[in-house]
Order: C-alpha cells, then structure tokens, then sequence
C-alpha cells in the first residue's frame, strides 16, 4: 500500500484525482464528488462484508489500471493498494475477504463507474446495491446539468403549455409542472401526449420520470465531452510543439509515437462527438412522430451506449487530468513531454480506442 501526499502513478490515483474533502452527498455516506465521477466507486454502496472496506472506494488511474483507495485527506494524502494485495491487509476478516475480493475482481474489470454505466453493468454482474439512490446523480450535479436539459425539456414543456415561457431551474420543477397543469389547454394537451404515448394520464408521473432520467444521462454525459475535448485539443497542440525539435524529428521512432497517439486521439474524440450528434437527432426526430415505440427506441440507443461512453469518458479523464496535474503552467521540455505521452498517455489508449470502435457503429 502507499501512503503519501504523491503516490507512484503506478499504484495509484491521487496525482490524477486528489483526495476529496467535501462533505457526505445526499446519501449521507458518499461524498457527491465520488457518486458524479467517472472514475471513482465507493465500495460502501455494494454490500460488502468487511468493515474495513465499506468506506473504501475503487479507483481508475491514468494507465486504466484499477486501485483501492482505503484512506485519503489533504494530510495524510491517498493510501491506495492493488487488489490483489487487498487481503492481506484485513488479516481477522479472511472469510469476510474472500466473499469481497470475488466482488472487486468483477468490479475492477469494468471500463468506468458512472453512476449510469454501473446500473446496467452491476446489473449484469449480479451484484446488488445497498440503496439505489446511490445511482443518482447528486443534487448539486443535476442543478449543473440544468443548462443541458432544457435542450430536452422544451420540447415537451411546448408540447404541453404551447410557446408559453417556463421557468425551469431543475429537472423536478420540469416534473412539478407537468404532473400539476394549472391551464384547461394544457391539461388537454397532457391528455393528447398521453394517447399518443399509449399510456393513462395517470401514469404521466411515471413516463416523466424515466423521460428526465434518459435525457438526464445524455446531459450528464454531454456535459463531460464538451469539457474533454478542448483539453485533448491542449493537449495536442502542447505535444505537436515537441515535435519542433530536432532531436525528436530525427527519431523515427517517437516521431512514430507520437503520431499514432495523435491518430488515436483524434479518432475517438470525433468519433463519440459524432455519436452525440446522432443521439440529439434521434431525440428530435421523437417529438415530430411521439409514439410509444419512438420512444422505447431512444430509450434503448441511449441505454445501450451507456457503458460503452462512459468507458471512452473516463479513459480520458483521467489521462487528461493526469496531464493538468503534472504540467499545470503547460511548459516541460520535448523530451519530458515526450515521455510523459510514451509513459501515461500511451498505455491503454488504444483500449478506450476499441471501446469507442466497437460501439461507433450502432450510434
């Protein structure tokens, strides 16, 4: 295990992600920064069965390598431990550890631990959840996303109350005034998106609810691109001004290097960015033909990409992140730079590029 300010980037995550210090979320348990992460999974949200682990979390680092990270504070910094070794720690837990680590294992083999991704992958591992309110975003994320919603909203606020203006600060307002109509048009028009919906005026709740959580994990995603892909262009462009060097320019090799990860990172960048622009034309062709099976279709695209963007996401997070931390100011020379791309940026770059391959084709 490692116990300092810096860990070896090896072992750990904390030069990626430094150590969380606000408060527990809505859960009262978790940290809202650990539950909107990409690349963080608070083990306390699955029912393990070792004290020691229920406030231990899972951690991506920058080569996508899994940790556990058992303690962290501003102090004492991040004591992190592969998990393999886990066991070893928790000697008088042995029976507790096995049942454990047979869960980790399964945990750690997943691309990324966005709360939506986790829904269907915990699913399909049979692992269950201590609450399901853990897989929600938090309230101060929601309030953040607030901007992206209302791509999604006002068509259905339109649908409903015309081209009348309505304020909507949060996704629950948007829930709050669609389930209390306080016109006679729009609680006909509500009737008529129920007909068309194939679905009762009572249950109008309920297809809220689930419309605002499919368009919520877009937003949410959204949200991550739009502020990884001016980092990955940064990122570029500082790694292009090494290659001004002649040193580098006269080694066929690097130059080679360098090239592919450049490749690599332009493909999956505009390839999810093309898949995005797919997903907002598919949820707007839904509000030109409103029907039941338009929108289970959006429902099971976006579904279905889940895991695959959020695996693409958080493979660039966390490199990115690495990169901000180690060069704050920019700056480094080209053969520091190039070594950091051949050292953090290269290894399993090519993984998120298979991610993103392999689910390109189906957006």
């Amino acid at each position: 295990m490692t116990s300092s300010p810096a860990p070896s980037d090896s072992e750990a995550a904390a030069e990626e992600f430094p150590p969380t210090t606000s408060s527990s979320g809505d859960d009262g348990l978790f940290a809202d920064d650990d539950r909107d992460a990409l690349h963080i999974l608070p083990l306390g949200m699955i029912p393990v069965q070792t004290p020691g682990l229920k406030r231990a979390r899972l951690i991506k680092n920058a080569r996508l390598e899994t940790v556990v990270e058992v303690f962290q504070d501003r102090s004492a910094g991040s004591g992190q431990v592969n998990p393999e070794h886990l066991a070893t720690m928790y000697p008088s837990h042995a029976k507790e550890m096995r049942t454990d680590m047979a869960q980790i294992h399964r945990l750690t083999q997943l691309n990324s631990y966005d709360v939506y991704s986790l829904r269907i992958e915990l699913r399909r591992l049979g692992i269950p959840v201590e609450d399901v309110n853990y897989l929600r975003l938090s309230a101060g994320k929601r309030l953040e996303l607030t901007t992206y919603m209302r791509d999604f909203t006002l068509p259905l606020i339109q649908q409903v109350y015309g081209s009348e203006e309505r304020p909507i600060n949060d996704i629950a307002d948007l829930f709050q005034l669609l389930a209390n109509p306080d016109r006679e048009e729009a609680l006909r028009n509500l009737t008529l998106l129920s007909r068309k919906l194939n679905i009762q005026l009572q249950d109008i709740p309920n297809f809220l609810e689930e419309y605002g959580d499919v368009f919520l994990s877009l937003a949410y995603f959204r949200s991550c691109l739009d502020g990884l892909v001016p980092e990955v262009q940064r990122f570029m462009a500082w790694v292009n001004e090494a290659t001004k060097s002649e040193m580098i320019t006269r080694d066929r090799l690097l130059m080679k290097m360098i090239s592919d990860v450049m490749r690599m990172l332009t493909g999956i960048t505009t390839s999810i960015t093309g898949r995005f622009e797919a997903f907002d034309r598919r949820s707007k062709d839904f509000w030109h033909d409103i029907n039941a099976d338009s929108f289970r279709s959006v429902r099971a695209q976006l579904s279905a990409h889940h895991v695959t963007i959020g695996g693409v996401l958080c493979g660039l997070a966390v490199k990115m992140a690495l990169w901000k931390a180690r060069f704050p100011h920019g700056g480094g020379g080209p053969m520091k730079r190039v070594e950091f791309v051949r050292s953090e940026i290269l290894p399993g770059l090519d993984h998120i590029s298979r991610i993103e391959k392999s689910a390109a084709g189906t957006a």
